[in-house]
């Protein structure tokens, strides 16, 4: 059985260990819930991540509560939550104690231009593993693809992406079974 330290210090290093916010965080999440606890298997991992995008909130913290609460109830719920949240939360408050002191100052400035590249490659990265995870193929690819670009050229909100998809995957799950019947 899973101990609640274990469900903390699991999402403690998640969240103290990724800069970039809930998609950088992804690889972490990966690795450390899959990889080496074992918690969950990747297509798991990759429903968990589904459900927890289309929720409403913070990615890392609906990873938490979803994962904490299927291997420990209310209790690991709210331990993974906690480490999840704890070192953000302090290293925010220090921040933003700090920032506008030392925004200027010319060392910030260049680790935080060099730091928005790394977090590109971060969320890139995992874009890739949950396409080939997710079955994601050269018949399919044009559906992400288009989602993107409608998103980006045509600010067309992703409410209305997820929920076209929604009806889109319906309608062709149900002609699919009509069409074996």
């Amino acid at each position: 059985m899973v101990k609640y330290c274990d469900l903390f210090v699991s999402f403690f290093k998640i969240g103290t260990f990724t800069i970039g916010g809930g998609y950088a965080m992804i690889p972490l999440m990966e690795q450390e819930l899959v990889d080496r606890r074992r918690w969950m298997s990747r297509d798991e991992f990759l429903d968990q991540l589904a459900l927890s995008q289309s929720m409403p909130g913070v990615l890392a913290v609906n990873m938490a509560t979803g994962l904490g609460y299927r291997l420990r109830g209310l209790r690991g719920a709210a331990a993974a939550i906690a480490g999840n949240i704890l070192m953000p939360i302090v290293f925010i408050l220090v921040l933003a104690i700090l920032f506008r002191q030392f925004r200027t100052v010319p060392v910030v400035e260049h680790f935080f231009l060099g730091v928005r590249p790394a977090v590109v490659a971060l969320i890139a990265a995992p874009v890739f593993r949950l396409a080939q995870s997710a079955k994601v193929g050269w018949s399919t690819c044009w559906i992400p693809i288009l989602s993107a670009l409608l998103i980006w050229l045509f600010d067309v909100s992703p409410i209305l992406i997820v929920l076209g998809a929604i009806v889109l995957g319906f309608g062709y799950g149900r002609i699919k079974s009509y069409n074996k019947n």
